[in-house]
């Protein structure tokens, strides 16, 4: 679909990147297609690669490749049809994580981790903290990870997440 777009809009030169070692490379040529459901699909896209003055196939890890999965997330929430029309999605990059821009320093002064920082570091607690405080902040340090002076958080595939 997505090379049935760029034809309609007329462009000649593509680069397509995809999180499937298996179908880049059988695209690419570098291996063969075996499964007799993806030779028509194989067919299909040679045809289509004949509509471009250049086009090349890259392969893109899939841990890699947050974006993707945030925009796949995002479309799978829409129901869309022909005949509805979806606003425009305005992305924004910004040089440090988008959380630090949203989270406020608590009353203190001190970052929202602050007492699970101090907790993974020295096992100290806050002075106020009662018992039941003790038992969240070493369940939510359990999640956290800290190399020298950076504290990440340990996602549910154990990438380590800043």
């Amino acid at each position: 679909m997505g090379l049935r777009a760029a034809i309609e809009r007329n462009i000649e030169i593509l680069e397509v990147y995809g999180d499937s070692a298996l179908v880049v490379y059988q695209i690419r040529g570098e291996w063969e297609v075996w499964d007799p459901k993806l030779i028509k699909y194989s067919d299909l896209v040679a045809e289509l690669i004949k509509e471009f003055k250049e086009i090349t196939f890259h392969y893109f890890p899939q841990e890699e490749n947050q974006l993707a999965d945030a925009l796949a997330t995002l479309a799978s929430m829409f129901k869309a049809s022909k005949e509805a029309e979806i606003m425009a999605l305005k992305m924004s990059i910004y040089e440090v994580p988008a959380h630090c821009c949203s989270i406020e320093k608590e009353a203190d002064g001190r970052p929202w981790f602050h007492d699970i920082l101090e907790y993974i570091k020295n096992q100290s607690y806050p002075e106020q903290a009662n018992e039941n405080d003790k038992r969240t902040i070493r369940r939510m340090a359990a999640g956290f990870v800290l190399d020298r002076d950076i504290l990440y958080k340990r996602g549910k595939d154990q990438v380590l997440l800043r």
